[in-house]
């Protein structure tokens, strides 16, 4: 099964275009959608899951019209949305055997042993009787995940699930979402880079509204091999290396400045090579950088 989209548009009434002319086919697996905040993605994401109407495109689950046959969608999507409530005093086991009543799952047996299923998937067991409100970040996205696989999902939806999260519930997180399966549809739509080039095997990243560039991470990076040049340069002379250089991203190493630069050539000024990372797809993308282009073979 996969997901395809063709020509998804949606402008909101103040004007904004969030989507422009979206086409994108999406396949069983991790897919990562990478865009900076006000991309569009979360517009996108709300509309794959049903929860608003486009102006114009289509969107097709296999067979099946998302924009037109939303009941029978919804009993094969999960969702975990950006930010989403819980009832701080109600148990995760409550709450979950709750949702799992709400998606048909009628036998009371049958219920219990898919919940306590996703409460041991999801590591929330042993704190399955002590209430939300004392949950961590962390444990608040374990348990959103666990609702979002009840009903077994062929299209699951996480929207910037990592977000706030420490480093340890990161891990935590991917673990959990690489162990879903390779036979559903997961969409993985986030800022950071580092979650799409751990955990997905297919990518794309949108911003303003328009989808830039699709493929796989790691031929992505490839093809950006030898276009990518550093150096570290005083914060003063940002702006006069930014008109002459397409800088594509600054960062702080030790307190020094240290800039990245996207060019088919050496750009001379002192810059040096260095090995482009999926981070720097993304920011090449977002500077309208040509990543399709093969670098200069330099002697």
């Amino acid at each position: 099964m996969k997901l395809s989209i063709s020509n998804l548009s949606k402008t909101y009434a103040n004007g904004v275009e969030a989507l422009k002319n979206i086409s994108l086919t999406i396949p069983a697996g991790m897919f990562g959608l990478l865009g900076p905040n006000g991309a569009g993605k979360s517009t996108l994401m709300r509309t794959l899951a049903t929860l608003q109407e486009a102006d114009s495109g289509s969107v097709f689950l296999g067979e099946l019209d998302v924009l037109d046959e939303k009941d029978a969608v919804r009993r094969m999507l999960g969702y975990l949305p950006q930010d989403f409530g819980l009832y701080p005093k109600v148990s995760p086991y409550e709450l979950l055997d709750h949702f799992a009543v709400l998606k048909g799952l009628s036998d009371k047996r049958r219920r219990k042993e898919v919940v306590l299923g996703l409460l041991h998937q999801t590591n929330l067991y042993d704190v399955r009787n002590k209430q939300l409100g004392g949950f961590s970040g962390g444990m608040r996205q374990r348990f959103g995940i666990a609702q979002a696989l009840l009903g077994d999902p062929k299209l699951i939806i996480v929207d910037e699930p990592t977000a706030g999260l420490d480093p340890e519930e990161r891990v935590r997180f991917h673990n959990l979402l690489s162990d879903i399966g390779d036979d559903k549809i997961v969409i993985l739509s986030t800022h950071i880079v580092s979650d799409v080039a751990d955990l997905c095997s297919q990518m794309a990243v949108i911003n303003q509204g328009q989808l830039l560039l699709t493929g796989e991470p790691m031929q992505q990076v490839a093809a950006i091999q030898g276009k990518i040049w550093a150096r570290f340069i005083a914060k003063s002379e940002l702006p006069a290396y930014g008109q002459k250089h397409s800088v594509i991203s600054t960062r702080l190493l030790a307190g020094r400045t240290r800039i990245h630069v996207y060019s088919d050539e050496h750009p001379g000024d002192g810059f040096e090579p260095v090995a482009g990372d999926l981070e720097d797809v993304y920011f090449a993308a977002i500077a309208g950088c040509d990543t399709r282009r093969p670098a200069a073979v330099l002697a």
